[in-house]
């Protein structure tokens, strides 16, 4: 059994361990005011200095505070300059001032609570460290906190009712965080030594005998702690093991309930030990992991399991709506306990306060669990200041709140306070969207007028006061809805649910006059009301209007349409007029160009428009046999033999023709692809660009060969090869990509023929969504890396900036900001959105970049007859950069011998022929042949 000797001593050393607790840190802080009076002069000196520095930013803080009472950072700087310099009151109404706006952190907590626990010396300020644990376990599910808080209160016990109120707190402490598998084993683990020292102080004087009313305390408290080894053996905790070793050490008999109890447990244990093993390792916010779990806990069906890992999910995802919306809506629908309840909503909104739909189901629950009206009223005023992000938030809080206030109402009395205060609320509703909204957004909160049509129909089904209702109506047509046929056929129903035939009648004829998206519409319900209701004038009148405006209607239409046409008429003729001066002008070309006979190739090159030297477009791999066919061709005539033209050349051109003839031209080898990466992007007058490369590339590993490709002139292209010796290397260099060298972003990909591979695609950045990550527009160019690193470390640690560029290295004034967690990036699209930085005002919000483009793979659905597939005319297809080597007349094939038929090409028998064929029957030819063939003709 228990050993009562161990338990009596155990028992006074803790209660004096809390109470001296306090002294304990005045000493110390004694100690190094001592310590410090022994320094230096110039240490004093220093010190002052930092001093003003502190005090200085002290101001500035506050001065900033006065301004943006919601920065965070800016709160969060200021307590830990404060605590710093010692200035307690000021920290405590700092504290005070934060903790209204936001939730605190679990050390922001614990710092404030050790300060508060150090001053506490009169018992009045004992119950104020009292109140101050129980605004924190209210941020939160803190285990650490809620320890705290029970081991303070064992330092009370020695007051009146001590005991139980420690007890009490043990209790509730088990009820919050007694069932979190990973720290709540701390608190079963306090309380039961809690318990054992006081089971010791019952233990009699050595040579007494207990009497019967102690003999039963001393029962009574082995029963409590045996309750206790129960309760925490029944729940699935981290090493249970050890617990139930303690359990058998301190029990002469293990009870049967309780082994049973502990078996069951540890079968629970083992169905969540994965999603616990998944937490350990997870990166932080780990929320993927934590909504896995939750699916898990709320399959198995038990409340206060299924409450403790939302809130475990909650603390390390505050900033996560969803996860919010997700735990209201659980406790709504499934627990229904209204303290629970509201504070769950309260503790929602206060996380994220920018989300209306937080806001409502807040309200929702206030009126549900039947809260006093005057704290509904606050929380609704609340959420007026909680800054919405878009104008039409907040005609869905003014909704919600109307219908509360509508929900009030007993209509059956003619008058009521109620009634007035609903009549009030609609109308302060509507000249807060019509003067603050629209003065904040630029635009109509309500442009529909749906608070106004909501009104008018209270007014006239509840209120029984059509003529409010028509005042009311006709404020929402004043507004710009009178040219829309809905908003007049949903005063017709109106009125003609409530109202007279004759204001029917009227409001119809009115309808048919101003409606101008729908007037047939309305005409048709304006004859069906006069079939019912009117007379023969009242038929033969609306008759007459509708035809008249039916006719007028239609001539407008019938103008647009032939001012259209026109237009489109007159497009088509400049486009026309272009295409012949486009013409016109290739044809002056050609004829000035052909009068040099060793210009022709240059001249046909320019009639596809063609440039021989590109170095902007970034070559594909596969296109240096093609570079070496376009050089070949440069040395030969047109039909073969060598040119004998003569051409005045210059000393400059003859030393770049010198230069390109001592370039060593090799074909790249394709079964070396894995060896080899393809440098792009780079200057184009880097001056011996092997010898650069290789400076850049041999930390990889050893090269084999570096292939700068050059042009006909000698030229740089501003493109090569790089060949390693090993696989890894050219893995390993991959890394460079998009490394700045000599002021422009230095593209390094791996060497795929695209003609073999036309999907691959080479693109380091995700495309899809990163909420960890934010894109940031609408940087001054001038605004450097470090600069923007500043500005956004300031609302979280920051993993990667990313300033995004163009081929030639200059900005583009956007940026990616990666931050470690999903929360960290959401607070600074809070705080960054809208932040002027070099007199621009820059936009930021979660990255997510939007879909690429697919461009076709298949280019002969799209031709009518081309027999050329696509590595023909180049990875990107025949555009103007391409050179073309086949003869136009051999391009398309006559109708009789080819037709194709919804992309598929068909023989003269009709029978359809697939690409793979279609590349078979094209046989790749050399010049020679070309030479060949156009000697023959």
């Amino acid at each position: 059994m228990f050993s009562f000797e161990s338990g009596l001593a155990a028992f006074p050393a803790l209660v004096r361990m809390m109470a001296t607790g306090g002294r304990r840190r005045s000493s110390e802080s004694e100690e190094l005011e001592q310590g410090s009076s022994g320094e230096s002069e110039e240490e004093m000196e220093d010190s002052s200095e930092d001093d003003q520095e502190n005090e200085a930013e002290i101001q500035r803080l506050e001065e900033q505070l006065s301004i943006s009472v919601y920065d965070y950072n800016c709160h969060v700087d200021l307590i830990k300059l404060l605590r710093q310099e010692g200035e307690l009151e000021k920290l405590r109404s700092a504290r005070q001032k934060m903790s209204e706006l936001f939730p605190l952190t679990e050390e922001l907590w614990l710092d404030w609570l050790k300060d508060e626990i150090r001053m506490a010396g009169k018992a009045s300020d004992r119950e104020n460290v009292y109140e101050l644990f129980e605004k924190a376990i209210k941020d939160y599910i803190c285990p650490e906190i809620w320890l705290e808080y029970a081991q303070y209160s064992i330092g009370g016990i020695g007051q009146q009712g001590g005991i139980e109120k420690a007890r009490g707190i043990f209790d509730r402490a088990l009820t919050a965080v007694g069932l979190h598998m990973t720290k709540g084993v701390a608190i079963w683990e306090a309380f039961r030594e809690f318990e054992n020292a006081i089971l010791g102080t019952l233990q009699p004087s050595v040579g007494s005998i207990l009497t019967p009313e102690q003999q039963e305390m001393v029962n009574a408290q082995l029963e409590r702690i045996h309750t206790l080894f129960k309760r925490q053996l029944g729940v699935p905790l981290l090493d249970m093991e050890t617990t139930y070793a303690e359990y058998e050490e301190w029990a002469d008999e293990p009870n049967k309930s309780v082994t049973e109890v502990y078996k069951k447990a540890q079968q629970q244990m083992e169905k969540r030990k994965p999603y616990e093993e998944n937490l350990l390792v997870a990166d932080p916010p780990k929320l993927a992991e934590y909504q896995a779990y939750i699916d898990f806990e709320v399959k198995d069906g038990d409340p206060a399991r299924i409450q403790i890992i939302f809130e475990r999910a909650l603390s390390e995802n505050c900033l996560v709506p969803e996860l919010w919306a997700r735990f209201t809506l659980y406790l709504d629908r499934q627990l229904k306990i209204k303290d629970l309840v509201v504070s769950a909503h309260e503790r929602a909104v206060r996380n994220c306060p920018w989300i209306v739909g937080l806001w409502k189901r807040y309200l929702l629950a206030l009126e549900r669990h039947q809260v006093e009206h005057k704290i509904i009223i606050e929380t609704f005023e609340k959420a007026l200041n909680a800054g919405f992000i878009q104008a039409t938030d907040y005609v869905e809080l003014w909704q919600a709140f109307l219908d509360y206030l509508r929900r009030r109402v007993n209509f059956s009395q003619d008058s009521s306070q109620e009634l007035e205060e609903l009549r009030s609320a609609f109308s302060r509703g509507v000249d807060y969207l019509k003067q603050d909204i629209e003065q904040r957004f630029g635009e109509s909160g309500d442009p529909s007028c749906t608070i106004l049509q909501n009104w008018a129909r209270i007014e006239a089904r509840l209120c029984k006061n059509i003529q409010k209702a028509r005042e009311l109506w006709d404020r929402i047509m004043t507004k710009g809805n009178a040219t829309y046929a809905n908003m007049w056929l949903e005063y017709y129903n109106l009125e003609r649910a409530h109202g007279d035939p004759q204001h029917c009648r009227k409001a119809l004829h009115r309808a048919v006059q101003c409606t101008t998206d729908y007037p047939e519409h309305v005409c048709d319900v304006l004859l069906a009301f006069e079939r019912l209701e009117g007379s023969l004038e009242d038929w033969d009148l609306a008759v007459e209007k509708t035809e008249t405006r039916l006719n007028r209607v239609n001539q407008q239409r019938t103008k647009a349409a032939e001012k259209e046409a026109l237009l489109t008429k007159q497009e088509e003729e400049k486009n026309v007029q272009r295409k012949k001066g486009r013409s016109a002008k290739k044809a002056a070309k050609k004829a000035q160009k052909q009068a040099l006979p060793g210009d022709k190739r240059k001249a046909d090159q320019e009639e596809w428009g063609v440039e021989i030297d590109q170095p902007n477009k970034k070559p594909r791999a596969g296109e240096l046999e093609e570079a070496e066919e376009e050089d070949m061709s440069a040395e030969c005539g047109l039909f073969g033999r060598e040119n004998n033209t003569k051409i005045l050349e210059t000393p400059a051109l003859q030393k770049q023709k010198a230069v390109a003839a001592t370039r060593n031209k090799v074909l790249h080898d394709n079964s070396k692809d894995d060896l080899t990466v393809f440098v792009s992007n780079l200057s184009y007058s880097m001056p011996n660009p092997e010898e650069r490369l290789k400076e850049v590339f041999e930390s990889f590993g050893q090269i084999a060969e570096i292939r700068p490709i050059y042009s006909n002139r000698g030229l740089f292209r501003g493109y090569c090869y790089v060949e390693f010796q090993e696989e890894k290397a050219a893995a390993d260099a991959l890394r460079l990509d998009r490394q700045e060298l000599e002021g422009r972003p230095m593209f390094v990909s791996p060497c795929v023929d695209k003609a073999k591979n036309p999907d691959f695609k080479v693109f380091r950045y995700s495309t899809s969504l990163e909420k960890h990550k934010v894109f940031i527009s609408g940087l001054p160019f001038s605004c450097t890396k470090e600069a923007l690193e500043e500005i956004c470390k300031e609302h979280g640690t920051l993993k990667e900036i990313r300033l995004v560029t163009n081929r030639s290295g200059k900005p583009k004034g956007l940026a990616y900001a990666e931050y470690e967690n999903e929360a960290q990036a959401s607070q600074a699209v809070l705080k960054m959105d809208g932040m002027v930085v070099k007199d621009h005002p820059i936009s930021v919000a979660i990255s997510n970049p939007p879909q690429r483009k697919q461009t076709s793979k298949v280019e002969a659905s799209r031709s009518s007859g081309s027999l050329l597939s696509r590595q023909v005319y180049g990875a990107r297809g025949k555009g103007r950069t391409q050179l073309a080597l086949v003869p136009r007349a051999l391009q398309r094939l006559p109708a009789s011998e080819a037709n194709t038929e919804n992309g598929t090409l068909r023989d003269q028998d009709g029978n359809s022929k697939g690409d793979s064929s279609i590349i078979k029957e094209t046989k790749k030819m050399t010049n020679a042949d070309f030479a060949k063939m156009l000697l023959k003709k």
